[in-house]
Formats: structure tokens, C-alpha cells, sequence
């Protein structure tokens, strides 16, 4: 079967790992506050071209934001959290 690089229409879904549920490509694209989600690359790659295609359509500086970032572990990003909220507390008092 020979894969296109133009994205299926939104009635093709597929189980989305963050959301647990069915979703287009067409929310996978916006996902991240008006970007594409970090997994759209791996979770669309058996059904149409995504790389081609998302590179026609995004900057360079997009394409480095979403996929070329390195990602943070979800720990240390919920210790930051918890700091902050330790020194909002701290200043509230």
C-alpha cells in the first residue's frame, strides 16, 4: 500500500496514546496551544506521509519547537511545580 502525503479527512481516527481515545489529525495538529502535538510524527506515521507533509506546512522554527526540542521527564517538571508553589505560599504570608 503506497502512503500519500496529503492527511486522511477528519471521519479517519486513530487512538491517541496521550488522550486514550479516537482523534483526527486534524486535532494532533493543534494540539499544543495552536502547534502540533510532540507524538503527531509517531502516532501518524503508518498512515500518511506526516514528516513530508508537516514540514511543507510549518516553519523551520516550528518544526525545531515541537520536534527537534529535547522533551523534559515529567518529574522534574513536577518538582519545579511544586517549587513554585512552595514560593508563591512563602510570599503570600
Amino acid at each position: 500500500m503506497k502512503r500519500e502525503k496529503t492527511p486522511p479527512e477528519d471521519d479517519y481516527k486513530i487512538r491517541c496514546p496521550k488522550l486514550g481515545h479516537q482523534i483526527a489529525f486534524s486535532y494532533c495538529r493543534v494540539e499544543n496551544r495552536g502547534s502540533p502535538c510532540f507524538k503527531t510524527l509517531d502516532c501518524w506515521y503508518p498512515h500518511f506521509l506526516v514528516e513530508e507533509f508537516l514540514k511543507e506546512h510549518l516553519t523551520p522554527e516550528e518544526w525545531e519547537k515541537t520536534f527537534e526540542k529535547p522533551t523534559r521527564p515529567k518529574m522534574l517538571t513536577l518538582v519545579e511545580l511544586v517549587q513554585q508553589a512552595k514560593e508563591q505560599k512563602k510570599d503570600n504570608s
